[in-house]
Order: C-alpha cells, then structure tokens, then sequence
C-alpha cells in the first residue's frame, strides 16, 4: 500500500466499511489484504461526493492501469464484489490491485507485495469518475 493519505468519499467509506465488516466473519483467503484496506480506510482523507477531485479512483471508477515493470496497459472499473463477478472489465475491489488503488489520483505509483515481491502499478488515467460526471447514486 501507499505512504501517503487516500482521499475516499463519505458514500464509498460507508459502503467499504459495511463490506469489510460482513467479510469479517468468513474464511477469505485473502485476510490481509482486507486488513490492509481497513488501514488504509481508517487514514483516509474523507470528503463528500461533491467535492472529491476527480483525479481521484473511487469506486465504479473507470481507470487506465500501466504495469510499471512490464509495461502492460489495462482498463478496469472498480466495483464491489457483486458487480465484479457479472460484468467484464471489472475490477473487485476485494483484490489486491482493486485495494491498492482506491483512493489514488491520477499520475500514482502504487506498490504492494505480491509472492514474486513488489509490484507497481501507475494510474495513467481516470476514463470515467463518477463523481465527476454528477453520478452521486453509483
């Protein structure tokens, strides 16, 4: 995870705290990267919808990712477990990567271990916020 403060939206907090809370209690195999997103949530710079900047990730937003070692270029909306399994293209944010970049702003690098080490992913480009486009409800 990063070093510095995430910026998430009140509506987004709410909502990732709700899950992070009903994921408690299951046998996930990924724990720690949910312990990892509590941390995160719980120094996060906390706004309204309105007035999140839109270089900002929250969730269902449209993002270009760059593989910093490989080079590699993918588009992914983040969206909450039940959104991710039926759409394609879809990121949960309950993986690792879709944890990592919550609450980033375009131009960051973001690390964060995997088994071969660390890996580092640059948000090149926010396609689609929606924040910012005025869709408060998603």
């Amino acid at each position: 995870m990063g070093e510095h403060a995430i910026t998430i939206t009140e509506l987004d907090l709410s909502r990732l705290t709700a899950l992070i809370d009903s994921q408690k209690g299951s046998n996930l195999r990924d724990k720690d990267h949910l312990t990892g997103l509590e941390d995160e949530l719980s120094r996060a710079d906390v706004v309204d919808s309105k007035d999140v900047p839109p270089n900002i990730v929250t969730m269902n937003s449209k993002v270009r990712l760059r593989d910093v070692q490989s080079g590699k270029i993918m588009e992914r909306t983040l969206a909450y477990p039940r959104d991710a399994r039926s759409a394609e293209g879809t990121l949960s944010i309950m993986t690792p990567i879709g944890t990592a970049i919550i609450g980033y702003a375009e131009g960051d690098v973001i690390e964060w271990a995997v088994p071969g080490g660390l890996k580092h992913i640059k948000i090149e480009k926010i396609l689609y916020q929606p924040e910012a486009a005025g869709d408060y409800h998603l």
